[in-house]
């Protein structure tokens, strides 16, 4: 594993090492104690790392169609005094308890996983399992397993026990979207929030935005998780949203140009997501909600077109002038898993490459128009199209910037990328990028690890932006095993390898929580 400037060249990956990380995990395990294999752990890294994603991948001998309809699998890795320990657990969903208890797959996945019996048995079964395993977050004193199609799982943030689901103390309707992609506001209007949304989609689409806070207010009688505000819009057109971006005064959505075709999910030839399409013809857009505690409350949304492609996940977003500039991981076309191919056998360079992009957006020129009303049906037009630029060339998914520059300007980002500079592949590396001049630097883990997303976590009283540490899970493929490494902010050097107990598939997403080890 090495740091060093982009390589001109990288050796192409093992498949059968990549695919080795897709298996079940059968234990679970609380609080066993890690040591470092190489390094040592940073004595000022205290706190908490969370990370989910799915875990089982197969039940009664039938594989999942594709990995995103797996069990969530939550894994807890505690720091302090130089010391780690691992912990993880199973989310007990409904779904998750009926089919330990039959031994079988009991439900479709939105990915494409079907239930035994080929199309008649799947058809007009329109039941969502949910997976709760797409992100893990700390909210009050609750722990919360998400999947962005329906509610949260509470979870004990130390012992990982699933408390069941939540609807947030009234805020949720039983089974109401709770995106997945939750942005932490670092204090623009005063104090922390945890700023989310839910999408219910069709041919006409609202969004509800909520912002909640996130440390306890005695003066103001708040409570960490209480809703602080929240808004309706909607919107012409279907809406696939994975991900949006903050700012002080917006949050900010890009509606793909997309289809959806409901007609073989309904009769039980597709999943859910596969029935999704890119529509060569249409128009991408910015929605632009403003946010309560902003300069535009009350406002009506601004759209704005967006360039063709698709974006799963967006980078950060700011202001600066009479512009609003949002970096995101474009792909060329939605990337998509056919019903007749294997996930562990996809070829790489059929799909989409994710490339890191900017787009500057002029809110000079897209009007204003006041609508006190929480619930809006209207919205702004405008004819102004966003100028982007590419950022890197570099295959990349999974980025991120400093949290106290969520909605501000950032110098730095780190994302994982492919170990070579062009083409798709695996993510095998980890790169921080000067988002000012350009310049880059990779950790690989090439030819044998695999890496996750990478969660930057400021050390404590820092001042420089890049002062921190880089946790990141690997895929060891020569061990078939999973690693976790502790790399420099500033110059990605490895500070501590930590060979975990378990091996724990490719995941999603991780959040850190500061604070004293468990």
């Amino acid at each position: 594993m090495t740091v060093a400037p982009s390589p001109a060249a990288a050796p192409s990956f093992n498949r059968a090492e990549w695919a080795s990380a897709f298996q079940n995990v059968e234990r679970e395990l609380s609080q066993v104690p890690l040591s470092a294999a190489r390094g040592a752990i940073p004595p000022e890294l205290l706190g908490t790392l969370y990370r989910n994603g799915p875990g089982r991948l197969e039940r009664g001998g039938q594989w999942l169609h594709h990995p995103f309809d797996g069990d969530g699998l939550i894994c807890a890795l505690r720091f302090g005094a130089g010391a780690a320990s691992f912990s993880n657990r199973f989310v007990r969903t409904e779904g998750w308890l009926a089919e330990e208890a039959a031994g079988r797959v009991l439900y479709r996945g939105v990915f494409g996983s079907q239930k035994p019996g080929g199309p008649l048995a799947n058809a007009f079964d329109l039941r969502l399992k949910n997976v709760a395993n797409t992100q893990v977050v700390q909210l009050g004193d609750q722990l919360l397993a998400l999947w962005e199609a329906s509610s949260p799982h509470a979870l004990d943030p130390n012992s990982l026990e699933t408390r069941g689901l939540s609807l947030l103390d009234g805020v949720l309707k039983t089974g109401e979207a709770f995106s997945a992609h939750p942005r932490f506001d670092p204090g623009h209007h005063g104090a922390p929030r945890m700023v989310n949304f839910g999408v219910k989609t069709g041919p006409r689409s609202s969004i509800r935005l909520m912002e909640f806070a996130t440390v306890d207010d005695p003066e103001r009688g708040i409570q960490a998780g209480q809703l602080l505000s929240e808004r309706r819009d909607s919107f012409a057109g279907f809406a696939f949203l994975h991900d949006f971006a903050i700012t002080p005064n917006w949050a900010v959505f890009l509606q793909n140009a997309i289809a959806f075709n409901p007609l073989p999910y309904l009769l039980g030839q597709r999943g859910a997501a596969q029935c999704l399409k890119s529509k060569p013809d249409g128009q991408a857009q910015f929605w632009l909600v403003p946010r309560a505690s902003g300069s535009y409350a009350g406002q009506e949304p601004r759209l704005i077109p967006a360039p063709a492609g698709f974006v799963f996940h967006h980078l950060n977003a700011y202001e600066e002038g009479d512009e609003l500039v949002l970096e995101s991981i474009h792909y060329a076309d939605f990337p998509s898993i056919g019903p007749e191919d294997d996930f562990r056998a996809v070829d790489f360079e059929q799909l989409p490459v994710g490339q890191l992009k900017r787009s500057r957006i002029k809110l000079s020129n897209t009007g204003v128009q006041s609508n006190n009303s929480v619930q809006s049906n209207n919205s702004v037009q405008s004819n102004n199209s966003a100028q982007t630029e590419l950022l890197s060339e570099r295959c990349c998914e999974f980025a991120m910037v400093n949290p106290a520059k969520q909605g501000l300007k950032a110098r730095y980002g780190w994302m994982a990328v492919a170990a070579r500079p062009q083409g798709n592949d695996p993510l095998q590396a980890i790169k921080k990028l000067d988002l000012q001049s350009g310049e880059e630097m990779i950790w690989s883990a090439a030819p044998h690890g695999f890496v996750s997303e990478p969660v930057f976590v400021p050390r404590p009283g820092a001042a420089a932006e890049d002062d921190g540490w880089v946790l990141c899970l690997v895929w060891n493929g020569s061990r078939a095993a999973s690693d976790l490494v502790i790399l420099n902010g500033h110059d990605l050097s490895e500070q501590a390898l930590l060979e975990l107990p378990l091996a724990i598939p490719h995941g999603l997403h991780g959040s850190w929580v500061a604070g004293s080890a468990q």
